[in-house]
């Protein structure tokens, strides 16, 4: 059983790991495809002027957007689980898991990355800036992924899978060989989306502290703060309904 979660806007700076190299990534066989979207990446910061990448990353400040014009095939990378820091990644907090918890989201969490596509919670990656929905020129990246990286996909995640992604990234990869548990987060009668990115956060940090390792002992777990409402299905997905209390 495997984790499939997205990524976030914001990332931590910094890194002390190797930089951009096939060593750094899960499915090395599959290396070659990360380097094609990272070459058409590298053009368009290098043709592109400050103005026409501060709307294309949806930076204000162009400082920032200054940094993030440089070429990334150098800079130093970090582990992706550590590199991401929106709220899901705080509601995780896994830099205070224990070491066999944190070695649990290494191994078993791939993350949807707008440039690098799916990676492993412990691939090592660079500070780099895509804003989620961006086009790169004459290319559809989450369909380049979608069509690479499927196979391979699903081979590595088995039989069952826990999808704690927003929907967008499905455009990436859709789970239709396996058994799929997914979540609606529900507090007053209504379906939330910022409370949703934190106890997707909570959901996988429990995972990691039960070892969890299939769908029947998921469904045994108790999560704090949180209590099934509703089991939904259709096909081969099955969608907890849940209420935050």
């Amino acid at each position: 059983m495997k984790i499939l979660l997205a990524p976030a806007e914001t990332k931590n700076s910094g890194g002390e790991s190797p930089s951009f190299s096939k060593e750094n990534f899960s499915f090395p066989q599959l290396f070659s495809r990360r380097e094609e979207i990272l070459n058409i990446y590298e053009d368009l910061l290098k043709n592109s002027t400050i103005e026409e990448l501060s709307k294309w990353f949806g930076l204000k400040n162009l400082k920032d957007v200054e940094k993030y014009k440089e070429s990334i095939a150098n800079k130093p990378t970090m582990k992706a689980i550590n590199r991401y820091n929106g709220v899901a990644f705080d509601a995780l907090d896994y830099n205070n898991l224990q070491s066999e918890e944190q070695k649990y989201i290494d191994e078993n969490v791939v993350l949807f990355s707008n440039l690098f596509g799916p990676i492993l919670a412990k691939d090592l990656i660079p500070d780099y800036k895509y804003k989620q929905g961006a086009k790169l020129p004459n290319i559809s990246v989450e369909k380049f992924y979608m069509d690479n990286f499927t196979e391979a996909l699903d081979d590595f995640v088995g039989n069952e899978v826990i999808d704690l992604r927003a929907g967008f990234y499905e455009k990436f990869y859709k789970v239709k060989k396996a058994e799929v548990l997914t979540f609606k987060f529900i507090k007053d009668g209504k379906v939330v989306s910022h409370w949703a990115k934190f106890y997707r956060g909570k959901v996988l940090q429990e995972m990691a502290k039960n070892k969890i390792t299939n769908h029947s002992e998921f469904m045994a777990m108790e999560i704090p703060g949180l209590k099934l409402n509703e089991i939904q299905e259709k096909k081969n997905i099955k969608t907890l309904i849940m209420d935050i209390v």
